[in-house]
């Protein structure tokens, strides 16, 4: 599914320029885990990722942005451990439940982190858009990889895993503010990961 990878608008990154980036978002990660969205300041990140205030913003023009590239780190490094481990369901709507089950566990370990992101999501207006975009794109390729197509998935299929996407993110803003226990995410992505079984 090499379209549903990553892709960027701007010329790559060199290797110095890439360990630095890795470094800030590295940082965001680790302070938005001790307190979520609030504890994520520009000039604290700058600091203990050793890069000038102005390089940051070069680099992430706002919190938002940083906190919205946290979440596409943390959903690679996702997909990397799934492809690593891919679900053992025999039927393709239980790969998927299972699988974005383990995301949704994964975040739960950090819940101050999954917090920081989620809301940056929530925040994002159109300067974002590229980003949260691409976060959509590897929630795509979680889910497509999950099913364990042999073809592109068709027009049906892309539909609900659309709002196979849209029900994860919402269970995670639900269970985030207490609204929703994991058993009732559970229930949830069961039975929307049910769409992909109809013709």
């Amino acid at each position: 599914m090499q379209n549903l990878q990553r892709a960027t608008r701007t010329p790559p990154l060199t290797e110095r320029q890439e360990a630095r980036r890795r470094r800030i978002l590295h940082t965001a990660a680790q302070l938005a885990s001790r307190g979520g969205f609030d504890a994520v300041q520009m000039r604290e990140v700058a600091e203990n990722s050793g890069v000038a205030l102005g390089t940051l913003y070069r680099y992430f023009p706002s919190k938002v942005h940083l906190l919205v590239a946290t979440m596409q780190d943390q959903l690679e490094l996702m997909l990397d451990q799934i492809r690593k481990h891919p679900p053992t369901a025999k039927e393709p709507s239980a790969r998927v439940a299972e699988t974005l089950m383990r995301a949704f566990r994964a975040l739960q370990r950090e819940p101050q982190l999954a917090e920081a992101m989620v809301r940056s999501l929530t925040f994002a207006d159109r300067s974002v858009s590229a980003e949260v975009d691409q976060v959509s794109r590897i929630t795509t390729t979680i889910i497509v990889d999950a099913m364990g197509l042999d073809r592109a998935p068709t027009r049906e299929q892309l539909s609900a895993i659309r709002v196979i996407e849209h029900t994860w993110h919402s269970a995670l803003v639900t269970w985030l503010s207490g609204r929703a226990s994991i058993a009732q995410v559970r229930v949830d992505l069961e039975t929307v990961c049910r769409l992909l079984t109809l013709d």
